[in-house]
């Protein structure tokens, strides 16, 4: 279950990891950004998120052959 969800299909990297980004001001500390994409840079990008950031990701890759990635907000 995720707290927002953000279809980020057909658009090109940076453009994935920006409209997440501005996503996760709308969920609360702990709370999950589900959002799914097309382009296969997408999950390098939310892998730096998760280091930098310091928030939980989550990256699967569906059967049509793009990706969910479900980021759980850090708690500060």
């Amino acid at each position: 279950m995720s707290d927002k969800q953000i279809d980020a299909r057909g658009q090109k990297c940076p453009m994935p990891l920006l409209m997440a980004k501005r996503g996760l001001r709308d969920v609360p500390p702990g709370g999950v950004l589900e959002l799914l994409a097309t382009d296969p840079g997408s999950t390098r990008d939310f892998q730096s998120l998760q280091r930098l950031a310091g928030h939980k990701v989550e990256s699967v890759t569906l059967p049509d052959g793009s990706f969910r990635h479900l980021i759980t907000k850090a708690v500060s």
